[in-house]
């Protein structure tokens, strides 16, 4: 089971809006907006994706991470080496 199955339909809603924030800027483009304005929208977009992933991160430290870690072993060591991979992605991008 995924770490963030308990809040799986707020994450599907929070991926819906960010879904229309991006449907948004198409339709900005589309319709020739001021570069800042869309600027500013890919800003919001961008926010928002990553407020997502950090919330996720948390969700799979929370019980992934934390479920391999109590047992103890290579899956404690792989999972804790994964969240450290994921992390440094966030971080970078």
């Amino acid at each position: 089971m995924a770490g963030y199955t308990h809040s799986k339909d707020d994450h599907l809603r929070r991926l819906r809006r960010i879904e229309g924030q991006v449907r948004g800027l198409e339709r900005m483009v589309e319709e020739d907006k001021y570069c800042i304005d869309v600027l500013t929208q890919v800003s919001a977009a961008n926010r928002a994706l990553q407020a997502f992933a950090l919330e996720l991160l948390e969700e799979h430290l929370a019980h992934c991470v934390a479920d391999a870690v109590a047992k103890g072993g290579a899956e404690a060591d792989a999972k804790v080496k994964e969240a450290s991979d994921a992390i440094a992605r966030l971080v970078r991008s």
